[in-house]
C-alpha cells in the first residue's frame, strides 16, 4: 500500500481516508464495526469524523461518530494503528460555536472523552471563525500540542486568504501551523480549490485531504434520476446540485472511462483525485463492507493520460 505523507508531519496515511460521518447515523453497531474492521484490514488507516456529527438529525446531539469510533477503538485495542483527524468549531457548546480558547477547551475534552483516546493524530479548524483571531485560535492548539493531547492541527473550509494568513501567523509565532486542509472538491465542484487555495497548498506543503469526494454519492451513478435521487437521505441535495447538464456530462465521462478501465464509476471518480498532484487522500464514507470495498479500489486504479484528460474535460464547468 503506497502510503502519503500529510504536509511536512509525520502522518503518513493511505491515498483513501474513510469518513465516519456515517457512523452512528446510517451505520451504526455491528454495521459501523465491520467497515472499519475492513477498511483497517485492507491496509488503509485513515479514519476522519467531527464532534458536530450527527447533530443535523433529529433526536441526535453531535458526537454520535466519535462515539462509535471510541467503542469500536476500544474493542479492537487499535487506537495506534489509526490516523485519527476530528474537527471543532460548528458544534455549538453552550448556544454557541467556534474557534474560541474557550470553546476549543471544552470541545476538545468531550471529543477526547467520546473517542476513548487521550490524543488526537489531526485535529481540524472545521470552519473559520472570523469572529476569533486566528492568533487566538492557533495559540489554543499549540497548547494542545504541548500538552500531547493533539499531533497535528489542520483547516477546513479556509478560504486561500486566511490559511496564508494563518500560516504566517504561525511561522512569525513559532506556533504550530496547519499541516492539512479539508476542502470541498469533487469532479463536479472544482472551483473551490482549483485556484488560488491550490496554489497555496502546493506553496507550502499543505496536505489536502477532500470531502464530498464522490459529490454526496452523485459520483457513483447512482443518481441519475429526480426518481432515483429520492431514494435516498440525501437525495434532495442531489437533485439541487447535480441533476443537471453539467453533471450528466461528469457523469457519461465517468461511464466511459470505467467501462474503458473495466472500473466502477466511483472508483473512477476517486482515483481521479488521487492522481492530482496537490492531493494527499480525498475523503470518503461506507455504510456497508460492499460500499467500502469499491471504495478502497480506487487506491489501485491507474488511470492513463487520456482518462484524466477526458474527466478534467468534463469536470469543468
Amino acid at each position: 500500500m503506497e502510503m502519503r505523507r500529510l504536509g511536512k508531519s509525520d502522518l503518513m496515511i493511505a491515498p483513501v481516508m474513510l469518513g465516519g460521518n456515517v457512523f452512528g447515523w446510517t451505520a451504526k453497531g455491528d454495521t459501523a464495526f465491520a467497515v472499519l474492521d475492513a477498511f483497517l484490514e485492507a491496509g488503509f488507516n485513515a479514519i476522519d469524523t467531527a464532534d458536530v456529527y450527527s447533530a443535523w438529525i433529529p433526536g441526535h446531539k453531535g458526537g454520535e461518530s466519535e462515539t462509535v469510533l471510541g467503542e469500536w477503538m476500544k474493542a479492537r485495542g487499535n487506537r495506534d494503528k489509526v490516523v485519527l483527524a476530528t474537527k471543532v468549531g460548528m458544534l455549538p457548546i453552550e448556544n454557541k460555536a467556534g474557534l474560541s480558547k474557550a470553546h476549543i477547551n471544552k470541545a476538545v475534552e468531550a471529543s477526547l472523552k467520546r473517542l476513548q483516546t487521550d490524543y488526537i493524530d489531526l485535529y481540524f479548524a472545521h470552519r473559520d471563525d472570523e469572529a476569533t483571531s486566528l492568533e487566538e485560535t492557533l495559540d489554543t492548539f499549540a497548547e494542545l500540542v504541548k500538552a500531547g493531547k493533539v499531533r497535528n492541527i489542520g483547516a477546513s473550509n479556509y478560504s486561500a486568504a486566511r490559511l496564508t494568513e494563518a500560516l504566517s501567523i504561525s511561522e512569525k509565532k513559532g506556533l504550530p501551523r496547519y499541516e492539512v486542509l479539508q476542502p470541498l472538491y469533487n469532479l463536479c465542484e472544482r472551483e473551490a480549490f482549483e485556484g488560488e487555495l491550490e496554489a497555496a497548498c502546493r506553496a507550502h506543503t499543505i496536505g489536502v485531504v477532500p470531502y464530498f469526494a464522490l459529490a454526496s454519492g452523485f459520483l457513483t451513478g447512482k443518481y441519475r434520476s429526480e426518481a432515483d435521487a429520492a431514494k435516498s437521505m440525501r437525495g434532495a441535495t442531489v437533485v439541487k446540485k447535480y441533476l443537471n447538464p453539467h453533471g450528466q456530462k461528469v457523469l457519461a465521462a465517468l461511464d466511459s472511462v470505467a467501462a474503458r478501465l473495466k472500473a466502477t464509476p466511483a472508483q473512477v471518480a476517486l482515483a481521479w483525485l488521487i492522481a492530482k498532484p496537490a492531493i494527499t487522500a480525498p475523503i470518503a464514507s461506507a455504510t456497508s463492507v460492499d460500499q467500502l470495498k469499491d471504495l478502497i479500489a480506487a487506491a489501485g486504479l491507474e488511470l492513463d493520460r487520456d482518462a484524466m484528460g477526458e474527466l478534467d474535460a468534463a469536470g469543468t464547468a
